[in-house]
């Protein structure tokens, strides 16, 4: 899995990929909180949850069911500035969505259980470049977490940077004119 960061730092991006005005922060803190929820999966860990099962670590909280549950009651119960519930629940899917997606991508663990609670089946990408982070905070500053934060450093933070920097500029630039066309 990417770090939790990784993970706030991807429905940032989402966001800024998709707005053309300034960000709203209430929406890029709930999508990056909604982005980092799958993980609480772990919790399960400790309690005895096998990894495997369908409540382990990449089950059904990293799969599509959950992230429309989530989206689903976060939009029902937060009231955005000027974001119509629909839209904040199809962005807040998103950013649940994208920490599956992210995790898919590692180089470790037993893959995502997108179809859950449907299917416990796992899947990966293809390509699988991230290097997989260690379950815990205390790992984060070992030798294992070097790697991890180079390689989240380049495929994460790099191009969701990227993306939010390029949103930013384009929320500054001139706005395109729209003539009226009138006719009699």
């Amino acid at each position: 899995m990417p770090t939790l960061p990784s993970h706030g730092l991807a429905a940032v991006a989402i966001l800024a990929g998709v707005e053309r005005g300034r960000l709203r922060p209430d929406l890029a803190v709930a999508g990056a909180i909604c982005a980092m929820l799958p993980d609480v999966d772990v919790i399960g860990l400790r309690l005895g949850v096998q990894y495997g099962s369908m409540l382990g670590h990449r089950g059904f909280t990293h799969s599509i069911f959950f992230a429309a549950a989530i989206a689903t009651v976060v939009a029902a119960v937060t009231e955005f500035e000027d974001v119509g519930r629909f839209r904040a629940w199809v962005y807040l899917f998103l950013c649940v969505c994208s920490h599956g997606v992210l995790d898919a991508a590692t180089n470790g663990g037993l893959g995502v259980a997108f179809l859950s609670p449907f299917s416990n089946a796992r899947y990966f990408w293809p390509v699988r470049p991230i290097e997989v982070s260690p379950i815990g905070l205390g790992h984060a500053w070992s030798t294992r977490g070097v790697p991890v934060f180079l390689s989240e450093l380049r495929w994460i933070w790099a191009p969701c940077l990227a993306i939010i920097l390029s949103g930013y500029v384009r929320s500054r630039g001139p706005r395109p004119r729209r003539d009226r066309v009138v006719t009699s």
